[in-house]
Order: structure tokens, then C-alpha cells, then sequence
């Protein structure tokens, strides 16, 4: 086994990667630290002072040269605010003979003394200032500035120092860049992407040293300019650590930063070389590792490496062959596989088109279709609509013929419409006769249909519950048979049976806890009774709260009058009749109608009644047109029925 001294730091002990074995192929990426677009000073050490030697353009110039031959020496600079005072100045010229007092006034002494003057006077030395409070005051610049006027200085600021940065890889042998970076925009430390070295022929990644070049644009430059030019051996890189997290210290301007496999490094500088030096214990361990033996691969094993790296070269190679001999195929079947690919092209496109020309066709025919259609619509439209007109000349021509009648016929359709006013004033006035309402006396709002008390529908158990039943029935007969002569249809229909009538219910049903099967069932709860005995208290009360809605909805409906009090029947009912029996003029007398027992035939009539006789011979026949005619007498009336019998 191979074995060599090593005299590598401590801190690139760290790393597993040998000096020796750093190549291309093992850098990752690089970054970029502390970006400045000004020149930079050469960078200085801990041990050496800030001085004109450090600057490169003053090592010979002439002003230098001067200085150095004068033997002047430095005093101390003193600001403009820190002078000092003039009386302090003139304590110093009052020291001078008190000097030579203090010598006795000897001559030796004198000419001592005159001596050290003269080589004081030609050499003087710069006085220390005494300590005095110095007056202060602020020089920064914008401390009584606006926030607007901070901000824009600082944005100032900010801008010279950001730039739009990329670089580029070169080496040597090989005219155009092995690598172009992306542009990193507005940063003063910029990260770039990770190296892709896959392109890169093995003896670009195989190379042990690269010249790095980085081209920046400022915001005030319009072009890119080359920031830095550094030609990087990778084995002299200092090693930082795995991450930025472990550096403790600030790093140089534009210090380039190279991401290998092992961690971060960054190229030897001054700076750099203190950032290394100074980190505490480091010069202890490296007097301790200098004699320290590094194991290194033996000559198997390294001749193992290179007989496995001729395989892979042989196979890149035989790789490379086959895809030039691939291509050259291709090349030299190129016009036929253009031909097939043309031809499968060619088929495709038939395919479309016939597809095309289908789709086309059946369109084509659904038009046709629906054109045939249209135009059958059409015709039957039109030939309906000159039937109409037919229709509506022939409807005009029949107008314009009956027209002239249009007035007679006005007023005959009023006088039967008067006619049956009056004939229902009087059906109802026969109804008020068939079941007379009439109050009770010494109650108020208590009223009896034909003889029997009904009270309200809060009060019905004040009389005995036949009674009761009998007058709900007689108020039920009355409404049904108002309901024909009025012509409006109860909405809760009425079934009069004298005292045992009912109500129907066609909106609502009760629930019930057996599912309801037939009609026949749910017309038995529908119906509800208008008598109370032997039947649920509840459904009485409600087939009561029915009939007053019927009374109610009647005069609503027929003459658009409102109840003020739903609960009193009898009342309402009267105020029904009494509305519908309102009107001009004289009730008519009943009129004969086709039903042969209505007519007052003599030989059907009892002989020798004085009361059959008047009542046939007494009452109004109206005309066609519903007029009343009077007759002259009972004379001639019995003269008109002879005559009709005869």
C-alpha cells in the first residue's frame, strides 16, 4: 500500500475528496458572494497596515519619491471641528524660557541645550493633543432628511450594488465555453443551477484545472461587461464545509464559491487564506498532521480502475458506431421511408375525406328532409289560412247582414236579462216564504227558520239537539236551492235530508291511523254531519263551520259582500236572501212554462173554485221580447184559453 505525507489543513481534511482527484466532473454548481461592479483594492492581510504600499498605481510614482526623500514626519490629522485653541498654542511658546531659567543660566548647559533645539527645530517632533472634550456633531449626510428622500437614497444604494450576473466555463484546448449559466437577475449573490456534464466528452470532465468567467450588467449599464476572469486550479481550492450554515465569517468580494460532490470550496485569496487561518486551534492541528501518513489506493487496484476505464471508453465507442451506422442507414433509406410515410399519409387523408364526404351526404339528406317538410307545413298554412279568410269574408258578409239588428237585439237581450233578475227576486221571495226567517223575540241576533230557533254556532247546545238538526237542515235546503237559481255552485256541496243532513268536504281530510282504500271510504270522511246525535262533537262542529263558509262565499261571489260575523248562520242567511230579493219595480208573476201541469187549463180544473178561477186568470204574460202585456179581463182571457184548447 502506497503511502504519502500529507500537508493538507484541517479544514480540508474534512473533505473525502483528495486535491489530487478533483476534477470537472466533480463540480456541481457555482455561486457567487458579494457581488461589486467597482474595482476592487488588492485585498489586505491582518499583519499589514493600511498604506500607500497597498495601492498598486503609488509603488514608483513621484509624489512618493519626494515624500521619502524629505525625512518629514506624520502628525496627527485633527479635524476642522477639533482645532485647537489659540491659547493653548501660545502656553507652548511660554514654556520655551522657562526651560532655560531651569538651567542655570550655564553656558554649557545653554550650549547643550541650544544644540537640542537646533536638531529640535530641524527635526520636530509632532506634539500629543491634550485630552479635551471634543465638540461633536452629526456628519451624516441625510439625517434631517425626508422618509421619501431615506428611501430613495437607500433604493440608490441598493441598485448599484444588484446586477443581472451569468457565467461561463472554459478550458483549455477547446475554443467555445464547456458551460453557459443561466441569468441570475437583480442579485448580489447569486446561486446558479446545478452543472450538467452529460454533453461533455471525458477530456473536458476529466480536466484538473478551468478559467471561469462571469459577465454582469449593472442598472446603470446598458451592456454586459466581464466581471471576473479567474483561472481556477481545482486542487488548490480551500475547502469551507458541507453547507454556507458552518461559515462564520464574511467572505471577499466576489468570492466564487464551487459546489463539489464533497461539500462547498472557494479559490485562494488573502482573504480567503485568513478566513482558514483564523479559525481557533487550526495552526495546533496542522503541526500535529503535518508527518500524519494517508493511505492511498494500491497498483491493483489502480490498475484495475484504468482497465475498467477502457471498457467504458471501448464501449462509448462501440456506442458512438452504432449510432453512426445507424445514421448512415437511415440516410440510405431515407427516400423510401419518406415514400411510406407519404403513402400512410396519403391513406389517412383518403380515410378523412371519405369520412368527410359521408358526414356531408347525410347532412345533405336530413336538409333534404327537413326542406320536404317545410314546405308541406307551408302549404297546409296556407291552405288553412285561405280557408279562413273564406271564413272570416263569409263571417264579415253574415256581420254586415245582421248588423241592422244589432240594436233589437240589445234590448231584447237586456229585457231577458232584467226578466230573470226579477224572476230570481221573486224565486228567492218565495223561498223567504217556504222558510220564513224571523227574529226571536227579546234576544238580540237570534233568528228561527221556519219555526225553530237556531242560535249561533257558539251557543248551538242552548236547545235540544233536534231542533238543532232540523233548522241546519232547512238552511241547507235553502242555500242548495240558491245555488241553483243564482247559478254559483257551493264549494262545500250540501246533501238536505231534514235533520239528518250533511256536508261534503272536497278540499281536506282528516288523518286517520288506518290507510284509507276505497273511494267509498274516503268519501264516508269527507262527509260530515249537520246533526249531532250519535255522531263525534268534532265533525258536527265542523260540518256547522262549512255551512257558514257556504253562506259566506255565496255573498261574496254573487254580490260582492262582505260577513262581519261568520258564527251567526241565520243572520247571514237572511242578509242573503234580503240582498238577492233588492231590486226596482214590482216582483213578476210566476210564468207558465212547457210543463203542461203549470198551465191553467179549464177542464183540468176544479169546478165552481172562485180561488182556482182568479189565480188562473190573474198574473202578467210576457212577450218574446220579455216584456210584460197587460190583459183586458178575465173575459178575454178565458176567450184565449178556449181557443188554445180548441
Amino acid at each position: 500500500m502506497a503511502q504519502h505525507n500529507s500537508t493538507t489543513t484541517p479544514a480540508e481534511r474534512s473533505s473525502w475528496l483528495l486535491p489530487t482527484n478533483r476534477r470537472l466532473r466533480n463540480l456541481l454548481a457555482v455561486s457567487l458572494r458579494n457581488i461589486s461592479l467597482a474595482s476592487a483594492s488588492p485585498v489586505r492581510r491582518k499583519d499589514q497596515a493600511y498604506d500607500d504600499d497597498a495601492l498598486p498605481q503609488t509603488l514608483t510614482s513621484p509624489a512618493k519619491l519626494l515624500a521619502l526623500q524629505e525625512q518629514k514626519a506624520l502628525g496627527h490629522s485633527r479635524s476642522s471641528t477639533d482645532l485647537r485653541a489659540v491659547v493653548e498654542a501660545a502656553a507652548t511658546d511660554d514654556e520655551r524660557p522657562q526651560e532655560a531659567n531651569s538651567a542655570g543660566g550655564s553656558p554649557v548647559a545653554m550650549s547643550k541645550k541650544g544644540k537640542e533645539n537646533l536638531s529640535q527645530s530641524a527635526h520636530p517632533s509632532p506634539r500629543r493633543p491634550q485630552l479635551r472634550r471634543p465638540r461633536r456633531r452629526s456628519t451624516l449626510e441625510w439625517a434631517n432628511a425626508t422618509p421619501q428622500r431615506r428611501q430613495e437614497k437607500l433604493q440608490a444604494t441598493v441598485t448599484t450594488r444588484m446586477a443581472d450576473v451569468f457565467f461561463s466555463l472554459h478550458v483549455q484546448g477547446v475554443e467555445e465555453p464547456v458551460y453557459v449559466s443561466e441569468v441570475v437577475e437583480q442579485t448580489m449573490n447569486p446561486t446558479f443551477r446545478h452543472i450538467d456534464w452529460t454533453a461533455c466528452v471525458p477530456g473536458v470532465t476529466r480536466s484538473g484545472t478551468v478559467k471561469l468567467r462571469v459577465w454582469a450588467k449593472g442598472a446603470k449599464a446598458g451592456n454586459w461587461q466581464q466581471l471576473l476572469s479567474v483561472d481556477i486550479a481545482l486542487g488548490g481550492l480551500y475547502y469551507l464545509g458541507k453547507n454556507m450554515d458552518a461559515l462564520h465569517t464574511r467572505l471577499p468580494e466576489n468570492a466564487v464559491v464551487m459546489h463539489m460532490i464533497d461539500g462547498l470550496y472557494v479559490a485562494p485569496t488573502g482573504s480567503v487564506a485568513e478566513l482558514t487561518s483564523s479559525r481557533p486551534g487550526s495552526a495546533a492541528k496542522a503541526s500535529s498532521l503535518q508527518s500524519r501518513a494517508v493511505s492511498t489506493s494500491s497498483f491493483d487496484a489502480l490498475l484495475r480502475l484504468s482497465k475498467l476505464d477502457d471498457s467504458i471508453q471501448d464501449a462509448l465507442a462501440t456506442r458512438n458506431q452504432i449510432a453512426d451506422d445507424l445514421e448512415r442507414l437511415l440516410q440510405a433509406s431515407k427516400t423510401a421511408l419518406t415514400e411510406r410515410d407519404a403513402v400512410a399519409e396519403g391513406e389517412d387523408r383518403i380515410k378523412t375525406v371519405e369520412y368527410a364526404k359521408k358526414t356531408v351526404e347525410k347532412q345533405l339528406e336530413k336538409a333534404r328532409k327537413q326542406q320536404d317538410e317545410r314546405r308541406a307545413a307551408l302549404k297546409t298554412r296556407r291552405d288553412l289560412m285561405a280557408s279562413e279568410a273564406a271564413a272570416r269574408k263569409d263571417h264579415e258578409r253574415t256581420m254586415q247582414q245582421v248588423k241592422p239588428e244589432f240594436p233589437n237585439m240589445r234590448d231584447e237581450h237586456e229585457a231577458k236579462k232584467n226578466a230573470m233578475q226579477n224572476q230570481r227576486r221573486r224565486i228567492c221571495e218565495d223561498l223567504q216564504h217556504i222558510y220564513p226567517i224571523e227574529q226571536v223575540s227579546g234576544k238580540v241576533l237570534s233568528f228561527s227558520i221556519g219555526g225553530l230557533h237556531l242560535p249561533n254556532s257558539d251557543h248551538l247546545d242552548s236547545e235540544p239537539p233536534e231542533t238543532v238538526a232540523a233548522a241546519l237542515g232547512y238552511v241547507a235546503h235553502t242555500l242548495q236551492l240558491l245555488s241553483f237559481y243564482l247559478s254559483h255552485p257551493l264549494p262545500y256541496p250540501v246533501m238536505p235530508r231534514g235533520s239528518t243532513s250533511s256536508i261534503y268536504d272536497p278540499v281536506s281530510i282528516l288523518q286517520t291511523k288506518n290507510p284509507i282504500t276505497s273511494e267509498q271510504a274516503e268519501d264516508k270522511l269527507r262527509t260530515y254531519p249537520l246533526f249531532s246525535k250519535s255522531m263525534p262533537r268534532f265533525r258536527f262542529e265542523y260540518a256547522v263551520f262549512l255551512l257558514n263558509q257556504n253562506i259566506r262565499i255565496v255573498l261574496d261571489s254573487a254580490f260582492s259582500l262582505r260577513v262581519l260575523d261568520l258564527r251567526q248562520t241565520l243572520a247571514n242567511l237572511k242578509y242573503l236572501l234580503y240582498v238577492a230579493t233588492a231590486g226596482d219595480g214590482e216582483l213578476p208573476a210566476r210564468k207558465a212554462g212547457g210543463i203542461r201541469g203549470l198551465m191553467r187549463v179549464p177542464a183540468l180544473e176544479r169546478t165552481g173554485s172562485a180561488d182556482s178561477a182568479s189565480s188562473g186568470l190573474s198574473g202578467l204574460t210576457l212577450f218574446s221580447n220579455g216584456k210584460a202585456r197587460t190583459h183586458g179581463g178575465a173575459a178575454d182571457r178565458l176567450r184565449e184559453i178556449s181557443a188554445k184548447v180548441s
